[in-house]
């Protein structure tokens, strides 16, 4: 989650929504990323599908199972379809998205068997400063005139 984290912060330097990702395999990082929608103008470019791609890139297959996919906010729907898809084992989040988390607090997607899916979830690792750098960023930008 600490590799999560930095790529948060790297997100919140770049003027993007401090989201990070990490993709985790044996316990090595395979890949990293963060936010890039505003630089990109890309909808999807969220952190954890960022991650997932350059992990399946990485292993040279679309398949990420044995993977666990940490994040510093929970899944949106899009991120955990994209995780359950891929076929991550476990999905590791700090802070929780009450209004749209689809890894425990609206939905957990990536439990459900319609999905095929079977990763566990959990939340709240790290939670405290994953909060903090969402909040540094949103009350900034409540701040501006």
């Amino acid at each position: 989650m600490r590799e999560a984290l930095a790529q948060a912060r790297q997100a919140l330097e770049e003027g993007e929504v401090p989201v990070g990702a990490a993709i985790v395999l044996d316990g090595r990082t395979i890949a990293l990323a963060h936010n890039e929608r505003e630089r990109t103008q890309d909808p999807t470019a969220h952190a954890e599908v960022l991650a997932l791609r350059r992990a399946a890139k990485a292993l040279g297959s679309r398949r990420l199972t044995g993977c666990a996919l940490y994040a510093t906010l929970e899944p949106c729907p899009m991120c955990a379809g994209a995780a359950a898809l891929a076929g991550v084992s476990e999905v590791i989040f700090g802070a929780y998205d009450p209004r749209a988390g689809c890894a425990g607090s609206v939905y957990v997607l990536p439990e459900d068997p319609a999905f095929g899916a079977d990763a566990a979830c959990t939340g709240g690792v790290l939670e405290d400063e994953c909060t903090a750098l969402l909040a540094e960023f949103f009350g900034a930008r409540r701040a501006r005139p």
